[in-house]
């Protein structure tokens, strides 16, 4: 299965670092990123394989967690159910 994990803070040095570490934790492979600062903000988003995770809810959670610790917003959804809700 595949997801799309977004972040949103303000900037600051190792956060693509900080989120690939934790996904590499989860067993969770990179597949593709993108970012951009906008005066100050970080905004990035990456497309994940998580086939290997044996939990995906508990890895998105922790994912949210991590975010909150950080001053950041972190979400981990379905690459699916991300299609699914901007399709028209």
């Amino acid at each position: 299965m595949k997801a799309v994990i977004t972040v949103v803070g303000s900037d600051r040095v190792g956060i693509l670092a900080m989120i690939a570490n934790a996904c590499a934790t989860h067993n969770v492979n990179v597949l593709d990123v993108s970012q951009t600062i906008i005066d100050g903000i970080f905004t990035m988003t990456m497309i994940t394989d998580c086939s290997q995770v044996s939990d995906f809810e508990k890895f998105a959670a922790n994912m949210e967690v991590l975010g909150t610790e950080n001053s950041l917003i972190v979400r981990v959804m379905n690459q699916d159910i991300f299609h699914a809700m901007h399709t028209i």
